[in-house]
């Protein structure tokens, strides 16, 4: 018998700067981001060149902000066969808006996203994953404003977010909306992280690496992972008086993070989200192809 075809799972990149942290928000006003050295075209950039080494495709959730000082890149990303999906506009926190205020948010970064890049803009990430039992009218918004899909929930127990009641897996939230969490391993009564982020940079790669197994071969489904690009940044600037938590969860390992996602893409098949989880070829896709 031939061997089965290997689960093709989803890499996902939040596109953001280091300063744009939910977690640095004491410490950083927003009317400082403009003053801030920004290195997000750089590391995306390095990123670019890591995915074309191991031939990979993945989706970039990416804020307004950026695509709006960082034209080029967003049309390097597409160029490279990427997904250019949406991270909101200015890094707010969805539980922190209004509805009115979170559909300006999302039309907004839509309309940039898809005027810089010149492909539709079908996947929308909330910063911090910050959609929740409180808002669940954002999915609502999403459908409106043209969304197919959504990956914005945590099913796990955070001090900054979750929902660990909520779906493991792709399912439907609205009639033609689709949430998408990020991947998480049961043991027990509890979802264990398993998708990225501070976690993979903490957890043992070996770990990271058999969580990912499980899924694939138990639950027989893709896993959805997720990095940042300052997260391979070693040499970022150090924000001074942030406390010892923010400090541990934002640098820990980082210098080690990109031997790690090396290592991820060579173990492992990855892929778009559209391309893994929208049922017929994007409207994306075909308009970068024309």
């Amino acid at each position: 018998m031939p061997a089965p075809v290997p689960i093709t799972n989803a890499l996902t990149i939040d596109v953001e700067d280091y300063f744009q942290v939910s977690a640095m928000a004491p410490y950083i006003r927003r009317s400082e981001w403009d003053t801030r050295e920004c290195r997000v075209e750089a590391n995306v950039e390095r990123i670019l060149a890591l995915l074309a080494r191991h031939d990979t495709r993945a989706t970039f959730f990416t804020l307004g902000w950026v695509a709006e000082r960082y034209p080029q890149l967003v049309r390097r990303i597409v160029a490279g066969g990427h997904e250019l999906a949406s991270h909101g506009h200015g890094h707010e926190r969805a539980s922190d808006l209004s509805r009115e205020a979170f559909t300006q948010d999302i039309v907004r970064a839509k309309r940039l996203l898809e005027d810089v890049g010149g492909v539709a803009v079908q996947g929308y990430r909330a910063p911090s994953f910050s959609i929740g039992h409180g808002n669940l009218w954002a999915f609502d918004c999403l459908l409106e404003t043209g969304h197919r899909y959504s990956s914005s929930i945590y099913p796990i127990q955070h001090d900054h977010y979750g929902m660990p009641d909520a779906p493991r897996f792709a399912h439907a939230v609205r009639d033609g909306l689709l949430e998408v969490p990020v991947t998480t391993v049961r043991l027990g009564e509890r979802n264990l992280p398993s998708s990225g982020g501070g976690w993979f940079r903490l957890f043992p790669y070996a770990l990271t690496r058999w969580m990912i197994q499980r899924v694939n071969r138990e639950d027989q489904a893709p896993a959805i992972f997720y990095f940042h690009p300052w997260e391979i940044d070693h040499g970022q600037p150090r924000i001074p008086g942030i406390n010892l938590k923010t400090r541990f969860r934002h640098y820990v390992n980082i210098g080690r993070t990109e031997q790690r996602l090396d290592a991820l893409l060579r173990d492992f098949r990855w892929g778009r989200m559209d391309d893994i989880f929208l049922p017929h070829a994007s409207p994306g896709r075909l308009a970068a192809a024309n």
